[in-house]
């Protein structure tokens, strides 16, 4: 693939451990998966099957899956297709011919190490990716490298931290149940967590209770983003970073707060429940209104 134009690492820390984690990804996933789709927009699921060494080579990554000085060859993969009209700011859609509103998703989930693939074959080809790889840690966020970057790398990487409590919520995405300062959790005792008032949203701290949050364990999300188009490379770039970090603060919040829903599932459970979301998302997207995240007046052109 050519070269990224954009790095970003978002680090952010959740009240929980990596083992429950896994099991309140994949739950969360799929309920946002609904929240996000209607009126024609949102996600179709085209294949979801376990991966190995020996699997089809249509479904096995198509280069090593590493991070933490570890190598992971088996997992779950999924294909999905993703469409975003009303996800895209009006200057977006204006200039976007057809089909290049419609993305696909690949995704190798080798927990506690994801990588997931983003990319426009039918009309941009080569020309963009959104390439995420995600480790998922029992600390606090203090691996300085564990997606085991280059120099060159690590020289134009960003680092965001993310807190769940603290970090700016835009208001048209902001629901009360969602507040992990106003949430507690009747089968574990977790939350409310505590917001600090005089908190600094400058991406290079955590607030006060992820010190002393026990148990706790780190979500860290490796972005790189490549748009080559003339003339909007650098505008839609941003745009993308900007949605992406959005998204992590939106889904990771949530994640906390449906605690009670997904605490003690199996992961018989939770794929029983991926099967049954593959045709809600079918028909939701037939009909009925656009759901979820869309772009607002702060992704305007700039």
């Amino acid at each position: 693939m050519p070269v990224p134009g954009r790095i970003l690492e978002c680090r952010i820390v959740l009240p929980m451990t990596v083992e429950e984690y896994h099991t309140a990804q994949l739950w969360s996933v799929a309920e946002a998966s609904k929240n996000e789709t209607g009126g024609g927009d949102g996600l179709e699921v085209l294949v979801n099957t376990p991966f190995d060494e020996d699997s089809d080579p249509e479904i096995q990554p198509p280069e090593q899956l590493e991070a933490g000085g570890k190598v992971y060859t088996r997992g779950q993969y999924t294909h999905k297709k993703y469409h975003l009209q009303s996800k895209v700011p009006a200057w977006v859609r204006a200039l976007a011919p057809k089909g290049s509103l419609e993305m696909e998703e690949k995704a190798w989930n080798a927990y506690p190490y994801c990588r997931t693939v983003i990319s426009n074959p039918d009309y941009m080809k080569d020309g963009f990716y959104i390439i995420i790889e995600s480790f998922h840690a029992q600390d606090r966020g203090e691996q300085e490298n564990v997606h085991q970057l280059t120099p060159e790398e690590l020289a134009v990487r960003e680092v965001h931290r993310i807190d769940i409590v603290n970090s700016k919520v835009q208001p048209s995405d902001y629901r009360a149940e969602w507040d992990p300062a106003l949430f507690k959790s009747e089968k574990t005792g977790r939350g409310p967590l505590r917001k600090d008032k005089d908190f600094k949203d400058d991406n290079r701290a955590f607030g006060s209770w992820v010190k002393d949050t026990e148990p706790a364990m780190c979500c860290y999300k490796l972005v790189r983003v490549l748009f080559k188009w003339w003339g909007l490379q650098n505008k839609v770039e941003k745009f993308i970073l900007r949605q992406e970090r959005r998204l992590f603060t939106n889904f990771h919040r949530q994640v906390f707060c449906w605690i009670d829903k997904w605490y003690g599932l199996t992961m018989e459970d939770i794929r029983a429940i991926e099967e049954k979301t593959k045709a809600e998302l079918d028909e939701q997207r037939s009909k009925g209104p656009v759901r979820g995240t869309v772009a607002t007046k702060d992704d305007k052109d700039e």
